[in-house]
C-alpha cells in the first residue's frame, strides 16, 4: 500500500462502484468464508457492535473519507464483506497515478480496512479469535484462487498488469538498485516469450526464484559468519530484550514470551533480536542464516488485520495509512507467524530462533524443513504466500554479534533499502 491514499482511493471508490451495482448484498451469493463471517456478525451482537462502530469512527473528512453522501466509505459492515467477497476472485493490481509515481495495490483486502482497523473498535475488533478465525478462513480461500490458473489475468504488460515496463521497472530496481539495475528476466527465473513470464499462477510468480547466478552465499563454510535469512529492510536491532514486556506501548518494545510462546522463549531472555522487512515487491523464499540441525518448527496462530494503538486514530498527529508497516514490532507478539529452531554448528551461537511474521494478506507462512533436518547456510527454508512481510531473528544472551552495513543502524521504518538476501549479514565475535 503506498502511503498517501490517493494513490489507491480512485481503485477503492471503483470497486464500490462495482460491488453496489452487481452484488446482491446478501450472504446467499457469497463464498464460504464470507458466508461463514457474515453469520458470526449477524449472531454474535458484540461482533456486529465493533463491526458497525468500526466503521462509523472513521472521521468523514480528508484523507479519511471522501464520500460525497455523507457517512462511512462503506455504508455498512454487509456492503464491506461484499467488497471482500468480490476481492475473492480479484489478483493483486500494480497500479499508478497518472504522475507516474507508485500507487501499488498489493495488499486490497488491507486496502478495504485501512483506515477501520485503526479505530478503536476497529482495534478491538481485529484481536478477537473468532473474528481471526473467519478471517483466516477466507484469506485462504484468497490463497487458492491466487494459486491458481485464473489468477494469472493479473499477469500481463497492460495499464494495471505486473509486466508492464513501469512494473518491471520497480521490481528490478528493489532487486538490484541503480545505477547497475539488471533487466526483471535477468535476475528471476523466468521466460518473458511465454505466456504470464511463464508463471503458471498470481502465487507462483509471487515466490519466483533467482537465477542460479544471483545471491551466493556469502562465505559458506565459515560458522562465524551469519547470512541475511530474507531480502529485506533493516528495522530493528535490539540487544538485552526482555523475556516478558508490554509490547502494546507506543515504542512497541520486543516481548519474547509473547513471540515464540512462554514454553520457547527462556533461552532467549536479555538476547538478541534483529528484525526487518519484506516489501511487496521483494524476494519472499526464505534461506537459512547459518549451518545447523532443525530443532523445532512451530506455527502460531494469531491476528491477521490488527496494529498497535498508538499507530491508529489515538496518534495525536492522525494515523498513518502505512500504520501496519509501522507496527510491525508489535505484531511480532500477536499476529500469525511461523516459528523455526535451529540448533547451529558454531557452539558459540547454540540455539537461534527464526520468527516469519505475516501481515494482513501475507499470513500464509510455509516452513519447508522438519525438526531433525539438517540444514546448510543459505539453503531454501520456506517462504511467505501472497505479499510482503517481516521476520526476526533471535540469539542467546552471551552471543556476541557484530551486525555489518545498514543492519548494525536499521532504519525504523524498514525504508532503507533491501540487504541481498545469503549476503553478510553479521560476525560472532569469540575472543
Amino acid at each position: 500500500m503506498p502511503r498517501d491514499p490517493e494513490h489507491w482511493r480512485p481503485w477503492l471508490k471503483k470497486t464500490l462502484q462495482h460491488v453496489r451495482a452487481k452484488h446482491r448484498m446478501t450472504k446467499d451469493v457469497c463464498h464460504d468464508s464470507i458466508k461463514q463471517l457474515w453469520s458470526l456478525i449477524e449472531d454474535n451482537p458484540d461482533v456486529r457492535l465493533l463491526f458497525t462502530l468500526m466503521l462509523e469512527q472513521v472521521p468523514i473528512i480528508p484523507p479519511y473519507n471522501e464520500n460525497p453522501a455523507g457517512g462511512p466509505e462503506f455504508r455498512d459492515w454487509k456492503e464491506l464483506l461484499c467488497a471482500f467477497d468480490h476481492q475473492l476472485t480479484q489478483g493483486p493490481l500494480f497500479l499508478y497515478t497518472t504522475e507516474g509515481e507508485k500507487g501499488l495495490i498489493g495488499f486490497p483486502f488491507n486496502a478495504f480496512l485501512d483506515w477501520p482497523m485503526g479505530t478503536p473498535a476497529g482495534i478491538s475488533l481485529f484481536l478477537r479469535a473468532d473474528v481471526n478465525a473467519c478471517i483466516r478462513n477466507m484469506l485462504n480461500e484468497y490463497g487458492s484462487f491466487l494459486q491458481s490458473a485464473k489468477s494469472t489475468h493479473v499477469l500481463n504488460d497492460g495499464a494495471e498488469g505486473w509486466f508492464n515496463g513501469q512494473a518491471l521497472s520497480a521490481m528490478s530496481e528493489v532487486a538490484d538498485p541503480p545505477p547497475h539495475t539488471k533487466p526483471f528476466s535477468e535476475t528471476f527465473t523466468c521466460d518473458p516469450s511465454a505466456p504470464s513470464y511463464g508463471f503458471r499462477s498470481w502465487d507462483d510468480f509471487f515466490v519466483r526464484r533467482f537465477r542460479d547466478s544471483e545471491r551466493p552465499v556469502y562465505a559458506p563454510q565459515d560458522d562465524n559468519v551469519i547470512v541475511n535469512a530474507c531480502e529485506s529492510g533493516p528495522l530493528a536491532l535490539c540487544r538485552g530484550v526482555n523475556l516478558s514486556d508490554d509490547f502494546w506501548l507506543k515504542g512497541q518494545p520486543y516481548s519474547l514470551s509473547d513471540m515464540l510462546g512462554a514454553s520457547n522463549a527462556s533461552p532467549f531472555a536479555g538476547g538478541t533480536v534483529y528484525q526487518a522487512f519484506l516489501s511487496a515487491l521483494s524476494y519472499h523464499r526464505w534461506h537459512a542464516p547459518l549451518s545447523g540441525r532443525v530443532a523445532k518448527v512451530e506455527h502460531i496462530p494469531g491476528t491477521y488485520y490488527a496494529e498497535n494503538y498508538w499507530e491508529g486514530f489515538a496518534n495525536p498527529d492522525g494515523p498513518d495509512p502505512a500504520a501496519p508497516n509501522n507496527s510491525q514490532r508489535y505484531i511480532c507478539q500477536v499476529a500469525s507467524r511461523a516459528l523455526l529452531m535451529i540448533e547451529a554448528d558454531n557452539p558459540a551461537v547454540g540455539l537461534m530462533g527464526i520468527l516469519f511474521v505475516g501481515m494482513a494478506e501475507v499470513s500464509s507462512c510455509e516452513v519447508l524443513v522438519k525438526p531433525g533436518d539438517y540444514v546448510k547456510k543459505g539453503q531454501d527454508i520456506g517462504m511467505f504466500h501472497f505479499g510482503g512481510s517481516t521476520h526476526v531473528l533471535i540469539f542467546r544472551p552471551g552471543v556476541r554479534l557484530d551486525f555489518v552495513g545498514a543492519a548494525a543502524n536499521p532504519d525504523p521504518e524498514g525504508d532503507g533499502g533491501n540487504l541481498p538476501v545469503r549476503g553478510e549479514l553479521a560476525t560472532v565475535v569469540t575472543n
